[in-house]
């Protein structure tokens, strides 16, 4: 073997060790994640009576942003959303973006306090973008939030901190 075959492998060896190292932290990655798991999660959840179909790959479907990444935890935003008058769902897309490290419960209520939606828990990447209501609304226009109330991902799901999004909803 040349000298200058056996300087390609001493060379090519660093970058194989160090693409095994990150192959590896990938695998463990997921596993620790519980994406290895049989997933029963994207089955319809039955949650305070009120049914919804929870995605693991739920995209909140905006725009990412360019240049330097966010850091903490982001929190969906919603301008305005509408439906019809007697309607029993909502087109909105509720749920926790997968950037997230923390778990996350999604209320959406009216101003009023009237509760028309409570999400189980949402781990990162899980969400719906059609919302089941536990009532009807009649025609008119309405101030709505969703109300995230954040957690760990442990036992207990212990509570963090929580965060509203408000919005307009046109009912018509």
């Amino acid at each position: 073997m040349s000298n200058q075959t056996k300087k390609q492998k001493k060379k090519a060896i660093p970058i194989i060790a160090a693409i095994l190292l990150v192959a590896a932290a990938a695998v463990l990655t997921l596993i620790l994640t519980g994406a290895f798991k049989q997933n029963t999660e994207n089955e319809p959840d039955d949650h305070k009576g009120v049914t919804g179909y929870i995605s693991d790959d739920w995209d909140p479907n905006v725009e990412e942003t360019i240049g330097e990444p966010k850091k903490g935890t982001q929190i969906p935003g919603y301008s305005s959303a509408e439906m019809k008058a007697g309607e029993t769902s909502l087109h909105l897309s509720i749920g926790n973006p997968k950037e997230n490290s923390v778990g996350m419960f999604a209320t959406l209520k009216l101003a009023d306090g009237t509760v028309l939606y409570e999400s189980p828990l949402l781990k990162p990447g899980q969400g719906l973008t059609e919302i089941p209501l536990s009532r009807t609304l009649e025609k008119g226009t309405y101030d709505a939030m969703v109300v995230y109330q954040c957690v760990l991902l442990d036992e207990e799901n212990t509570p963090l901190n929580a965060a509203e999004s408000g919005f307009t909803l046109y009912v018509n």
